[in-house]
Order: structure tokens, then sequence, then C-alpha cells
């Protein structure tokens, strides 16, 4: 098939070229976002008088119904199309004849399929923005449930201080707020247009870019043509917030594997979440945690490719940018896949409280509260340190607890140690006595709780 673009060459490429150069299976899904910037396009032509008002309505009326044949399956992309631009630009010539030629006046597909790519990705990243609220509500919900729900805390993966669990699931709600907050970001910079830059110099035709960006929803224009038709930053921008949200579904992944093996049995998964062996018939897999964790990686390798294709590019536009969205589509559906399934995971796991408060106290994790006890009581902390440590090392070759070690024990290593030691080093009270902006006790939980959904709000 002779080529639309035709003149210089014959436009007859060879069919495997024509595969190797064709991108309608990537770009075909910005359908709807090429055919609504044809529309603006073409009430800016009319408005500006570039082409007959006649023929711009013509024009309009045909983009609409393409449109709505293609999303009722009236009418099939071609797959053998060059990409879908030049589809809609073929149907609608045949729809109408000559006067469907008039619409590529005043741009080039350089900023033609920049705009749409920017169209379809501001809405895209709003889909994910959205996911990512209902999962904090989700993370919320369960904080709220458990704000009194005692754990260790970890530093080094040892058990550390106790906690309550859902200061826990906090830690991950702030992470997902500022994953909110870059995705938002990310769409300040995309959300400017670039149609009229043409292929690279702008073009002579009076054109009111201001007006057709304003008719597409654009905050802006890009304000150097050049620049326009050659930026890709905003892609790589969004494949960087989404690849730091996949870190952070990956790090809540890997807890959740921890949390629900034999070792820890501080969660059990829903069977909706999880798969069996082939051979162990004991097995319950959490394959889907799994699948986020190891998905993250893919999110990172969109990240990385882009960014090696835009290393060394000239100005202005070059063919290697077609490369730009199969990454970007695939980190998107990627990251909204794994959202899917994160939240409702999350909603429907049992939390084993009993298991997680045993494993708080066989920790010696309010070992530093014994410390403090006998600072408070005028002991150096460094001795005081030094005794706690010789205590903890006594209580595990007993397989005693911090708790249950009678106070003739303690008296053997400090006369400073009294009955109201007990209380000193209950875990409740551990984890209440630290009440500052942002701990874990539950009154600090129940601000946290209410300042994220304040912030949910906002988002």
């Amino acid at each position: 098939m002779t080529k639309m673009w035709a003149g210089r060459t014959e436009g007859i490429t060879d069919p495997a070229a024509d595969d190797f150069n064709s991108s309608i299976r990537i770009d075909s899904r910005m359908v709807r976002e090429d055919i609504t910037g044809s529309i603006a396009h073409a009430a800016m032509l009319k408005k500006q008088h570039i082409i007959p008002s006649d023929a711009a309505d013509h024009i309009v009326e045909a983009l609409q119904g393409i449109l709505f044949d293609i999303e009722s399956g009236a009418l099939a992309i071609d797959p053998s199309a060059e990409d879908i631009h030049m589809f809609v630009e073929q149907v609608l010539t045949e729809r109408i004849g000559e006067e469907g030629k008039m619409l590529h006046t005043a741009r080039s597909r350089n900023d033609q399929v920049a705009n749409d790519t920017r169209m379809y990705l501001r809405q895209a990243s709003e889909k994910v923005r959205m996911q990512i609220k209902e999962l904090i509500t989700v993370l919320n919900g369960i904080a709220e449930k458990h704000k009194d729900t005692i754990l260790p805390g970890y530093t080094h993966m040892q058990r550390a201080q106790p906690i309550v669990f859902g200061q826990h699931m906090l830690a991950y709600e702030m992470m997902f707020l500022r994953d909110i907050g870059r995705l938002k970001d990310a769409e300040k910079r995309m959300n400017v247009s670039v149609i009229g830059a043409c292929a690279l110099a702008g073009t002579t035709y009076p054109t009111d870019r201001i007006y057709e960006a304003q008719l597409l929803g654009f905050d802006d224009v890009a304000r150097n043509s050049m620049d326009g038709v050659s930026d890709r930053d905003f892609c790589l921008e969004l494949l960087s917030a989404l690849s730091i949200l996949m870190m952070h579904m990956s790090r809540m992944a890997e807890e959740i594997i921890l949390w629900s093996s034999w070792e820890f049995r501080f969660i059990e998964l829903s069977d909706a979440y999880t798969t069996g062996s082939s051979i162990m018939p004991q097995k319950k897999n959490p394959d889907m945690a799994e699948l986020i964790r190891g998905k993250t990686g893919r999110v990172y390798g969109d990240l990385m490719g882009l960014l090696t294709v835009m290393k060394g590019i000239p100005l202005a536009y070059n063919k290697d940018m077609q490369e730009d969205k199969e990454p970007v589509f695939d980190a998107l559906d990627t990251a909204a896949m794994c959202l899917r399934v994160l939240t409702p995971m999350l909603d429907t796991m049992h939390v084993n409280q009993e298991e997680m408060y045993k494993a708080a106290q066989k920790g010696f994790i309010n070992a530093t509260d014994l410390a403090d006890y006998l600072t408070r009581k005028g002991m150096p902390f460094r001795a005081a340190y030094k005794i706690c440590g010789q205590i903890t090392a006594a209580c595990i070759a007993s397989d005693e607890v911090l708790e249950t070690l009678p106070l003739e024990e303690y008296r053997k290593y400090s006369d400073l140690f009294a009955e109201d030691l007990y209380e000193a080093i209950d875990l409740k009270r551990a984890v209440n006595t630290r009440c500052s902006l942002g701990g874990t006790s539950t009154a600090s939980v129940e601000e946290q709780i209410a300042w994220v959904s304040a912030q949910l709000e906002e988002a």
C-alpha cells in the first residue's frame, strides 16, 4: 500500500520494514485522544479561517462518527496501519474525500503524537491516583482496628522496640500519600499542549495554540517548538513516580510474605489471594504478593529502558522516540494491576494478634524500657545498658521473658530493682509512653489516622 506520506519517495516499503516501523499495536489505545485532539484542531483551523468553515464542520462530524464506530465495534482498527494517527486520517479521507486531507494543516505527526500521549497519560495517571487513595483508605481502616495491637518493630530485621500494628500500616500510608503527590506533580508538567509546534519549527499559518490547548483541557502550551516535539520528560517523570510506587508496594509485599510464613504467623492471607503447591499439600503460597515484588523489577526496567533511549538523541524528533509509549503503558498497566490485587488482599487478611504479642515478648523489645527504669533511679545509662544486656542473656538461657523473671533474680544485678519495674516494662505501657508526634502510642496513632483522612479529602 502506498503511504500517505509518499512524495519524496514512492512510499512503498518492504513488508518487514512496514512491520518494524508500525506502532499501531501500541498506540491504538490512544484512539479517543487522537480523535478528540483532531476535533479540537479542526475547530481551531475553522476559528482562524485557515480552512473553510463547512469543511471543518464535515471533518468534525466525520471524526465523531469514526470514534463512535470504533467504540461500538462497527469499525475495526487496521493492524497493518502505520500508526493510529494515520489510520484515523485514512478512514476520514475515505469517508469525506478531499476535505479530510485538510485536517493535517498546521500540524505534524510529531506534535500530534506528543499531544495524544500527554492526554492519554494524564487520565491514566489520575486513575492510578484514585487506586492509591482506595488502598490508603483500606490501610487506614486497618490502622484504626489495630491501634492497640502490639507487635515487635524491627531494625536490621532484628526485634527492636514494641510498636502497634496500626502505626506499621500508617508508615505505608505515608509512602503512598507521597506517591499521590508525585503523580500529581508529574501531571502538572504533563498537562502542556505541544500541538502547533509541528515538525520542529512551528508553522507559517496563523494558528491559535492557546485556544486549541484550552479546548483539550491543557493548562499551558509548550513555549519552544523544538523542545515540545522532542520532550519525553513527562513520560520519564511518570515512570519514575510509578517506579517509586512499585518500590513501596514491593516493600509491603515482602513484609506480607514474611508475616504469613510459619516462622512469623503474624497474618493469614485469604485463600482468594494465595495458591497451593502442585506437590506439597500443606502449602499456602503468597503468590500474589510475590508477583507484586517481582513486577517491581519490570517497572524499573521500563524506566531504565526509556532513559537509555533518550540519552543520546539530538534535537529535535527522531524515530527512536516511538519507543516511549510501550514502556510507559506497560508500567501504568502493571502498577494498576498490582494495586487492584494488593488492596483487597490487605482488606481480607486476618491479623493474628496473639502471635504478634508473643513475638514482642520473646524479642525482649522492652529491654530499653528496663534500662530507662534504672536510669530514672539514678544509674548512669551505660551501666544500666550493660546490666539489662546481662539480664536478657540470662532470660534467654532460662527460657524466660523480662515480664516473668522473678524480682529476686533482678535484684541479683541491682538493688535499685523494685516491684514497680514490672509496670515500667509492661509492653502496653512501653508503647503508650511513646506519645511524641508520629510515635507509636495509641493517641499518636489516632492523630495520624485523622491526619491521613484529612489528606485523602484533598488528594
